[in-house]
C-alpha cells in the first residue's frame, strides 16, 4: 500500500464525480454535501420513501446514517438499501448511537443482513454491532479505538464488509487486513458533521472503486484523504469556525505531493 496508490482513489473520484446518495441525519445535511462537493463528488439527498429506491438504483452509492433516525426514516432506508443491492450499488452504514438506545440499536442489527459495503462508526458502535457492550454516550465514544480493534475483525468476517473504526488512530480491516492511520486533528471534532460526512467521503470513493476487491483499499484511502485535510487544516486556524472553512479547501486542494507528506500509516494485520 503506497501513498500514490491511496490518492488516486481521490483523483476518481474528481475525474468521474460519483453520485452518492444520502440518507443522513438532519444535523449534518448541508455540511455533508459541501464535503461532497468539496472533493469532486455529487451530493444527493432524496429523503422521500417513494424515490429513495429508485434514487439509490441512479446513485453510485449510498450512505446511510442513523443520526436522527425516525419511522418514517427507517422506511426510507430500507427501501434504499434494498434497492442498491438489487443494482449491485455499494452502500456504507454508518451506525450513529447503537449500543445505547434500542431502536436505532436494532434497525443497524437488522441492516447488516443486507450485505453493506463498509461500516464506519466509533469504537462505542462498531463494539456494539459486534455483539460486545460497550456505553457510549450519544453520538460519542467512551471507548478508544484500540480497544474495539478484535470487535471490528470480528464484525468484518461477519458481515463480509469492510470495517473502519474511527477516533484519534482509526483502524480499517475486512478481518484478513488491518491498517491504523494516525492523522487528523482534535479539531475535527468541534465541528458538527465531520464523522458523518467522513461516512459520505468513503460512500463516494467506493462508488469511484472498480468493485469489491477494492472496497478496502478505497476505504483506506477516503480515511487518509479526510484526515489529512483535517490535519492540514488545522494548521492554518486554531478555531473550530474557521477550521471547517479551511477543511472544506483541503478537501478540495489536497494533492498527491502534501498526501504522501502527511501520511502516517501502518500495517497492523499480524498485531
Amino acid at each position: 500500500m503506497h501513498a500514490a496508490d491511496l490518492h488516486s482513489f481521490a483523483t476518481r473520484v474528481r475525474e468521474n464525480a460519483p453520485l452518492v446518495h444520502c440518507l443522513t441525519n438532519l444535523v449534518v445535511t448541508n455540511f455533508t454535501a459541501n464535503v461532497l462537493l468539496a472533493i469532486g463528488a455529487a451530493p444527493a439527498m432524496v429523503v422521500a420513501r417513494e424515490e429513495a429506491g429508485e434514487f439509490a438504483g441512479i446513485a453510485n452509492a449510498l450512505s446511510v446514517n442513523l443520526g436522527t433516525l425516525d419511522v418514517p426514516q427507517s422506511k426510507a432506508i430500507r427501501v434504499a438499501v434494498d434497492a442498491a443491492n438489487a443494482a449491485g450499488k455499494p452502500w456504507v452504514l454508518d451506525p450513529v448511537a447503537v449500543g445505547p438506545l434500542a431502536f436505532r440499536t436494532e434497525f443497524a442489527l437488522d441492516l447488516l443482513d443486507s450485505k453493506p459495503a463498509v461500516i464506519r462508526g466509533n469504537a462505542s458502535e462498531i463494539i456494539s454491532l459486534s455483539g460486545g457492550t460497550a456505553s457510549g454516550r450519544g453520538v460519542d465514544s467512551t471507548a478508544a479505538t484500540d480497544a474495539a480493534l478484535d470487535a471490528a475483525q470480528i464484525l468484518a468476517l461477519k458481515t463480509q464488509a469492510v470495517v473502519a473504526v474511527t477516533g484519534a488512530i482509526d483502524y480499517i480491516t475486512d478481518g484478513r487486513r488491518t491498517v491504523a492511520l494516525s492523522n487528523g486533528s482534535p479539531l475535527m471534532t468541534r465541528v458538527t458533521g465531520v464523522g458523518c460526512a467522513l461516512s459520505a467521503t468513503v460512500a463516494a470513493f467506493v462508488g469511484a472503486s472498480a468493485g469489491p476487491e477494492e472496497y478496502w483499499l478505497a476505504t483506506v484511502a477516503a480515511v487518509a484523504y479526510s484526515t489529512i485535510a483535517g490535519e492540514l487544516a488545522a494548521r492554518d486556524t486554531a478555531l473550530p469556525g474557521s477550521f471547517a472553512v479551511a477543511y472544506l479547501d483541503r478537501l478540495a486542494s489536497l494533492d498527491a505531493a502534501s498526501f504522501a507528506a502527511t501520511l502516517v500509516a501502518r500495517d497492523v494485520t499480524a498485531a
